[in-house]
């Protein structure tokens, strides 16, 4: 897709007061690489969450009085810049899949920015766009791939409490205002920067003073148990003895005296129920050992086709209890899409089994604590959370495993939506892996105790408070930001008509006799 020519009704009249370096005429398809790698950086790992608001004053700039097909040509240039880095680890689970991946999503916001009205009424249009762009994105393909959403930057930075009264799209349209406001700064627009600056600082201090749970005047002692090992690897090439007997290694260091103690995703893997396995003996005696609740992420054949990723619960007693199965799959990773396609051209990097699907709520009971639980991949979903708070959890459970990548690409995006699935329901969480990252995170998002990775540990946090009542996210969800949304955009066109009909009025009228 090459830059369309521009026209001279293409003209912004705000450029001529920018400075030299933000002019349009100046090569719009590398600033709008630079926009894209500035948003980029503002995420993990990089994490420099004051960029994405210089990124979206760029965009902004860009999309200034221009045709649509600028718009497209111009939206779909940021958003291949932003996510050619953001999901690189996706070449670990397929690299047609990643390229892919970046293709369509930098597309598909290229799309949306041919909705934003070119001048009147473009900072309305720009917030509700991206807002709506990334609603549809974590719901949609695949049952949603919600990657590179800018509240994953923005948790590390002030903006974080307004996840509490809006989630993830609360947050994008925050940033979004507060880059406009820095664009319009740029063209000495002070009345329309200050208006939103003023809406910004308004939505922040409400989400300060929002309700945020309710401490049960409960706490208990909890233990992570992190076995360690190597990254990088697969189910397909690892010993699976090996990951559980690491764990059952690590949990000889966890302390008498725990409440609760909890394993990590799917390192107990069996052609089986576990309840039939070896496994699922050595298990009891463990909880029977430690004299405490045991919660362990179990992966168990069911045919030769389907698998259940579940969190199983053995009481101190060494009984098995209740279980949680895995809602939302991995795309690629714990399901094919289009399996029997994609296997005629890469049948070598498919999974050879597909997830089963629950349709639980994600509340997992122990004796100590009811657990809003969301495995792995689910914590990027602020409605997954959101289910198993509302069905009674008092305590967010992340069990996961990110030890088929190497580095700490995932694993920092991953502990950024704990932090996010934390300030949202007003809950601690306890987020606990393989091969790392596992840690506490409060309830204001601060992580507690994390662990490095490969390495093998226990992390013991004493007196975690549970938490019951429910915050304005977790009561009313992503819907009233979704219309939200879409009335913006819809007045944005409202404005973007009564000035062009006012300058065709302009035009029309005839001069006054004398002029």
């Amino acid at each position: 897709m090459s830059e369309p020519s521009a026209t001279p009704s293409s003209t912004d009249p705000d450029e001529g007061d920018l400075p030299r370096w933000l002019r349009l005429r100046h090569s719009p398809t590398l600033k709008a690489v630079v926009a894209g790698l500035l948003l980029a950086a503002s995420m993990p790992p990089w994490g420099w969450w004051p960029l994405a608001f210089i990124g979206i004053a760029v965009l902004d700039r860009l999309l200034a009085g221009t045709t649509w097909k600028q718009r497209l040509y111009r939206g779909s240039m940021v958003g291949w810049a932003l996510f050619t880095p953001t999901v690189f680890w996706i070449v670990q689970l397929t690299a047609p899949g990643y390229v892919i991946a970046v293709l369509f999503f930098g597309f598909l916001l290229g799309a949306f920015c041919i909705a934003v009205p070119p001048r009147a009424g473009r900072a309305l249009g720009l917030i509700g766009v991206w807002v709506l762009c990334e609603s549809l994105r974590a719901a949609w393909p695949f049952g949603g791939v919600p990657l590179s959403m800018l509240a994953v930057g923005q948790v590390a930075g002030p903006l974080s409490a307004v996840a509490r009264i809006g989630g993830v799209l609360g947050m994008a349209g925050v940033t979004v205002a507060l880059g406009i406001a820095l664009s319009a700064l740029s063209t000495r627009q002070w009345a329309k920067a200050g208006a939103l600056v003023v809406v910004a600082l308004v939505v922040v201090g409400v989400a300060v003073v929002a309700p945020n749970g309710t401490p049960t005047g409960k706490e208990i002692d909890i233990a992570l148990v992190q076995g360690g090992g190597a990254q990088g690897t697969r189910a397909i090439n690892t010993d699976r003895r090996k990951v559980f007997q690491r764990h059952l290694d690590a949990s000889a260091k966890v302390p008498p005296g725990m409440d609760l103690v909890l394993w990590p995703e799917n390192v107990v893997d069996t052609d089986f129920a576990v309840q039939k396995a070896q496994e699922g003996v050595e298990l009891q005696e463990l909880a029977r050992r430690l004299d405490a609740p045991l919660a362990v992420g179990t992966t168990e054949g069911v045919s030769d086709t389907r698998f259940r990723n579940s969190q199983q619960v053995l009481d101190a007693q060494g009984n098995w209890g209740d279980r949680y199965v895995k809602v939302q799959r991995v795309p690629f990773g714990e399901w094919v899409p289009f399996r029997s396609l994609i296997e005629k051209v890469a049948p070598d990097t498919l999974a050879s089994r597909d997830a089963t699907v629950s349709h639980q709520s994600g509340l997992l009971r122990t004796k100590a604590a009811p657990l809003a639980t969301v495995i792995s991949w689910e914590v990027f979903f602020g409605h997954r959370a959101r289910s198993a708070v509302r069905a009674g959890g008092q305590l967010l459970y992340n069990p996961t495993n990110g030890s088929t990548y190497t580095g700490t690409f995932v694993q920092t995006q991953q502990v950024a939506n704990s932090r996010l699935r934390a300030i949202e329901s007003g809950r601690w969480l306890a987020q606990v892996a393989p091969t790392g990252f596992s840690a506490f995170v409060s309830p204001t998002g601060q992580v507690h105790q994390r662990t490095a990775t490969r390495e093998q540990a226990v992390r013991v946090r004493r007196d975690v408070p549970l938490r019951t009542g429910l915050t304005w996210y977790t009561r009313y969800g992503d819907t009233p930001w979704r219309l939200a949304a879409a009335w913006l955009l819809a007045g944005a066109w409202l404005l973007a008509w009564f000035s062009a009909r006012k300058g065709r009025s302009a035009m029309e009228r005839p001069p006054r006799a004398g002029a």
